[in-house]
């Protein structure tokens, strides 16, 4: 599948049992309100999915039951964050068996590469496959930055590259993307709380974190944003940032998926060393929670606003 890097695409959070094994039923339930809310991709494997976690027939099974269960109506995109080229390769080479339709890659984990080491490391992958990429560009988490010049150097290189989940948390950097490279780059948001800036001055998408809570929500800001609607995107934007704030904490897989159990299409279950939220740091997060359930509003109609 072809991907068009735009719209909003879910970073989706793996489902456990109490037991800890995949659920693979309550993940299939979190798709399917994604696929009824009207997303436009589906990346696995990413913070969100615990993949550091994850053991490689994991994440090969969640491939191979994501692809089959969407059947074709949007791509999906497998995150490699691995501390090897070789183990990077192996990964990029593994999806492509099992159907993804594209990649997301980060920098060598652990190792704080140099500049062209990262750059190497990313050539090494792409000359590997025909999948289509996209760089995570994420040094306020990943403590290494893809610079411009790096991107010219890749985007020189590797047709393949595509894309940049732009996580810098600097929106003038979508500028410089964009005046950089015009429309070679795709540019996709990558944090929540700089999502409807960063759509209006000029990324192609946003890949989401509370979309696995409020899938709805999520599209019909961007939907509407798109078909020039600002002022209800607004609306939506700045009822849901208390919820937005949740995806910027060391803790936002556990604060998602609470959310995620309050709008009934997601468990909390996290496997160790992440541990189930209690005591006050619960009781706080939930209060956000259930005070934007409380208030939370109605759409306007936003599907096929800009066909």
């Amino acid at each position: 599948m072809t991907i068009q890097w735009k719209g909003v695409m879910p970073a989706v959070t793996t489902q456990f049992t109490a037991d800890d094994v995949l659920d693979l039923d309550m993940f299939k339930v979190n798709i399917k309100a994604q696929l009824d809310a009207g997303i436009h991709g589906i990346v696995l494997g990413g913070t969100l999915g615990e993949a550091s976690t994850l053991t490689d027939s994991e994440l090969r099974l969640l491939t191979r039951e994501t692809v089959a269960f969407v059947e074709g109506k949007v791509p999906v995109v497998m995150n490699i964050a691995e501390q090897t080229t070789k183990a990077a390769i192996n990964l990029a080479k593994a999806a492509e068996e099992d159907g993804a339709s594209g990649l997301m890659m980060l920098p060598p984990m652990r190792y704080k590469a140099s500049d062209d080491e990262v750059v190497a490391y990313f050539k090494s992958v792409a000359h590997s496959t025909r999948l289509p990429i996209m760089i995570y560009n994420n040094p306020i988490d990943y403590k290494i930055e893809v610079t411009l010049d790096m991107f010219e150097d890749l985007l020189k290189a590797c047709p393949n590259i595509q894309a940049v989940k732009e996580s810098t948390r600097d929106t003038t950097n979508i500028t410089r993307l964009r005046n950089r490279f015009g429309d070679r780059l795709a540019i996709m948001t990558g944090v929540d709380t700089l999502a409807l800036e960063s759509l209006l001055i000029g990324a192609d998408g946003w890949v989401a974190g509370l979309v696995d809570a409020f899938p709805a929500e999520t599209v019909a800001i961007y939907e509407l944003q798109k078909a020039g609607k600002i002022k209800e995107a607004l609306k939506i934007y700045r009822w849901f940032m208390p919820l937005l704030e949740l995806d910027i904490n060391p803790k936002l897989v556990q604060y998602i998926k609470l959310a995620a159990v309050h709008t009934g299409i997601g468990s909390e279950y996290v496997r160790a060393p992440r541990l189930i939220l209690r005591g006050e740091e619960r009781s706080h997060v939930e209060k956000i929670i259930t005070d934007a359930l409380a208030s939370r509003p109605q759409l306007p109609a936003y599907k096929n606003e800009i066909g």
